[in-house]
């Protein structure tokens, strides 16, 4: 079930989508890995980890390990779940950090009560969503996976769930049984305003019911967040033609704005900021 850091299209079930030739694709794909580490920063980010040590976290669809290097980056451990071999084995070559397990997580989590200290999943949990066989019932599967997250999750953690959704339905589908798993939070949409950039993180809270995390930008959208609903929004990311305006002004202001958050020194906001330099001959 692995993540690919970009919208996936349905063509049968992901152990078979992702064979090994697009296994290698994507993971050689700069552009892939860019999004999937800018969204591994951010899941973690909704997390909420306690900075004074290191912590055990479940990457749910971790594919070829990509999220699970950003994991690794922060100083944190992990385990990755997947269903694809190829998937696996481009993480074996890779030699990533964290331990590997080939599993479908529609099956559960197949780990101990309170054994984990958070989970992120990356472009993953959708795939729930299909039948793939006839034995396969979506609201099974998700409710089956969700309680049993619940239960391997420690309690006061949470798990975010970058996902893409196909439909309102859909989400509704996936909120509803994680819900009756007895999670509590909701949707945090980032550049609602781009059909391209937006992102959706279903943020879950075990044990407690946890404030909602805000979306980035959340002080230009005139909605207030509410818990278990779709409302936590960002500025958008991109311009209007769909081109990336990464370095911009606005994306800078972002940035800095995140890395405060995180308690890291940043430069002091200027009007200078963002500006672009003449070039010198």
């Amino acid at each position: 079930m692995a993540g690919s850091g970009r919208r996936p299209e349905h063509r049968g079930p992901p152990e078979l989508f992702y064979d090994e030739a697009e296994a290698r694709k994507y993971t050689q794909n700069s552009r892939v890995v860019e999004i999937q580490s800018q969204m591994s920063e951010r899941a973690v980010e909704l997390l909420g980890l306690p900075e004074d040590r290191a912590c055990l976290l479940l990457d749910v669809g971790c594919g070829s390990g990509l999220s699970g290097d950003y994991i690794s980056e922060e100083g944190h451990y992990w385990i990755g779940m997947d269903i694809s071999p190829a998937m696996l084995d481009v993480a074996v070559e890779r030699e990533v950090e964290g331990d590997l397990l080939l599993a479908d997580v529609g099956h559960g989590i197949p780990f101990r009560p309170g054994m984990f200290d958070g989970c992120i999943s990356i472009s993953a949990v959708q795939w729930l969503c299909n039948a793939d066989k006839k034995s396969h019932s979506p609201p099974k599967r998700l409710y089956r996976f969700f309680s049993t997250l619940y239960t391997a999750l420690a309690r006061g953690s949470r798990a975010v769930l970058q996902l893409y959704p196909e439909s309102s339905e859909q989400l509704e589908l996936i909120t509803a049984q994680a819900m009756r798993a007895g999670f509590t939070g909701g949707m945090v949409v980032d550049y609602p305003n781009s059909a391209k950039a937006k992102k959706f993180f279903l943020c879950l809270f075990v044990g407690t019911s946890g404030t909602l995390p805000k979306g980035l930008g959340t002080e230009c959208a005139n909605e207030e967040p509410h818990q278990a609903k779709f409302t936590n929004e960002r500025t958008r990311f991109r311009n209007v033609k769909g081109k990336s305006v990464k370095k911009s002004r606005d994306w800078i202001l972002e940035k800095k704005e995140r890395r405060r958050r995180q308690g890291k020194e940043v430069r002091a906001d200027t009007k200078y900021t963002g500006r672009k330099r003449r070039p010198r001959f």
